[in-house]
């Protein structure tokens, strides 16, 4: 069976692209991450890359907040063609995707997000949920498109609201479902593309 190609891009400590490489060590899912990129010249994810060896690189986002300028985005495409990437992975990653990244990878880029969408889209989701009251948040494995957290759902995990919990403690138990449920889905869609 091939080995699936990833390409990670993250901005911030790389914990869901750290459940990926640890699956990959243990022999649970078929892939292997060619390349990680980061927004944030100094994320933890790479360092989380180099020390793993990881080829890793820093695009410098430019002047907008929520995407990348659109010459950074046609590197970062180029960046992920030129080291063989058949499936991006967004691991904590801040920003917009916009073509050419969407043209070149059509229904190849996923992304996890810290709710059960289409509930609570866009940053700090699980203080969304707390403020909303809701009695369960989660979160969600989608394809990317042109929206903020519009794609098409792939899989979701649930996680219970408690009545006593801060948006800090329902995050971490968000983050650990995450962390379980992206190398899984990584894996079944690994499985389909070696079809």
């Amino acid at each position: 069976m091939a080995t699936l190609k990833l390409g990670v891009l993250g901005s911030g400590k790389g914990s869901n692209f750290r459940a990926i490489a640890d699956a990959i060590a243990r022999g649970e899912l078929n892939a292997d991450v060619c390349i990680v990129i980061s927004d944030v010249a100094d994320a933890g994810i790479l360092s989380l890359a180099r020390e793993r060896r990881i080829p890793s690189a820093h695009i410098p986002p430019g002047h907008f907040k929520t995407k990348l300028e659109p010459e950074q985005e046609q590197q970062l495409t180029d960046m992920l063609r030129s080291a063989g990437v058949e499936l991006v992975v967004l691991a904590g990653y801040m920003r917009m995707v916009k073509s050419p990244l969407l043209d070149a990878f059509p229904h190849r880029i996923i992304n996890i997000h810290p709710s059960l969408l289409p509930a609570f889209p866009g940053l700090g989701a699980w203080k969304q949920a707390i403020d909303a009251r809701a009695s369960c948040s989660g979160c969600t494995v989608h394809y990317v498109d042109g929206g903020m957290d519009t794609g098409e759902i792939i899989a979701q995990s649930t996680v219970p609201v408690h009545l006593d919990d801060t948006p800090e403690m329902l995050h971490a138990r968000i983050q650990d479902a995450e962390h379980k449920l992206y190398p899984v889905v990584i894996a079944k869609l690994a499985a389909q593309f070696s079809r």
